[in-house]
């Protein structure tokens, strides 16, 4: 191996699977895998760390080991239920009539993926669930790289080394863990970040099938539906100016898109009135997780920032929003391409307006991955600032992600527990 005058690392000849020892010589796709498996390997360290702290509770016994901690703690469960029997027929109800918490609310395909390897390689769920998500996260990552090269062009070129800081910063995340826990967030994320590469490419075809299988993963079938309308409107109005023309099998492929993508965000909830007989049987499902049942859009911060900072709430809502939306209108967010902008903004604010914000809303925000891209971005040059920025920014994520993991994927049972 050698560098070139143009300080570009050259490959020694060799076996075609040989990687240099010196990273900048990878092929883009390992790299990505690279700082995938490094951030995974860094949050494994602290999952086990941790589990030494774990008492014994619902799910498992003290002290259990990483397959165990990642394959059956917290909604795990709920999805080695859903893989071992299904779902059910009947909605449960309480003594006050009310629907209990049921597997209705989470969505089949993770599960039913994990089920298809269980059947063929004989595992047990807690096995088979945390090692599916890490390998789908794989993929993910490495879509995620190409996504940023693709969908990004400015940014990359203001801030070179863009898509594999993205990667990094998302595999540091507080909540990234989850990549590698019996979840569907991994699922979920190759999903969107499939979606939104087959759509930069005008693969439309490619691209409904990713949505409809998203739509079978979590409940954000629905704002990718905007980022195709705003797709097809700039592809329309850059057609009109002769700009980029917009073909019949185009309009035929975007049109199949965006039924696609309103047909994928109400399917499951359909689904689950069919086989229930109760048509809001999706929606009951959903309110016995909230600790008021009644599910208005946005109003649950009001009530939510109250019982956790009191008179306080107001400001702590405001500077939060405030930063949120800094995120989205700062040179590098705008430096993005229009899908992952699109993209960002209105998941954002779908969450905010669907969601009672509590502990899963970290893990919710793996899905704005795009951000991580401006965050790496928002320092472009000299090369020695933004290394150090970008440094700070990991340190205070691996950080954070220490915090999470222990404070919040640790369970600590109620007094008294076990019985």
């Amino acid at each position: 191996m050698s560098v070139d005058g143009t300080g570009v690392v050259e490959r020694a000849p060799g076996s075609p699977w040989a990687l240099p020892a010196d990273p900048r010589g990878w092929p883009w796709w390992a790299r990505a895998l690279g700082a995938y498996l490094a951030t995974r390997a860094f949050s494994a360290v602290v999952l086990v760390v941790v589990a030494q702290f774990q008492v014994a509770n619902y799910w498992t016994g003290a002290k259990p080991s990483y397959l165990r901690f990642t394959g059956l703690m917290w909604d795990a469960s709920w999805y080695r239920m859903i893989a071992e029997h299904g779902y059910p027929a009947v909605l449960p109800r309480g003594a006050d009539g009310l629907v209990e918490q049921n597997p209705w609310a989470f969505f089949p395909l993770f599960p039913y993926l994990v089920r298809g390897v269980m059947i063929v390689s004989r595992a047990p769920w807690y096995v088979a669930a945390p090692l599916v998500a890490l390998v789908v996260g794989a993929v993910a990552a490495v879509v995620i790289y190409r996504l940023i090269e693709r969908g990004a062009p400015r940014a990359v070129t203001a801030r070179p080394g863009l898509p594999l800081a993205t990667v990094v910063l998302l595999g540091l995340f507080p909540s990234a863990a989850v990549l590698q826990i019996g979840y569907t967030e991994s699922l979920a994320l190759l999903l969107v970040a499939a979606s939104l590469l087959a759509i930069v490419e005008r693969r439309y075809a490619w691209a409904s099938l990713a949505v409809l299988a998203l739509g079978f993963t979590r409940a954000v079938a629905l704002p990718m539906a905007v980022v195709v309308v705003v797709h097809g409107l700039v592809r329309w109005r850059a057609s009109r100016r002769g700009e980029d023309r917009l073909t019949v099998p185009d309009v035929a492929g975007l049109g199949l898109l965006a039924g696609t993508a309103a047909v994928s965000g109400v399917a499951w909830p359909l689904i689950c009135g069919w086989v229930t007989g109760e048509s809001d049987g999706y929606l009951q499902t959903q309110e016995s997780w909230r600790g008021v049942r009644e599910i208005q859009p946005f109003v649950p911060w009001g009530y939510v920032s109250r019982f956790w900072f009191g008179g306080w709430a107001p400001l702590i809502l405001v500077v939060g929003f405030g930063l949120v939306i800094a995120c989205l209108v700062v040179p590098a967010a705008w430096r993005l391409g229009n899908e992952l902008h699109v993209w960002s903004a209105a998941y954002l604010v779908y969450i905010v307006g669907a969601i009672e914000p509590g502990s899963s809303l970290a893990r919710f925000l793996l899905l704005s991955f795009p951000l991580g891209a401006v965050t790496a971005g928002l320092v472009r040059r000299p090369p020695k600032p933004r290394r150090l920025s970008f440094a700070l920014v990991a340190v205070l994520m691996a950080g954070l992600q220490i915090v999470w993991i222990y404070n919040t994927w640790r369970l600590t049972p109620p007094s008294g527990w076990p019985p």
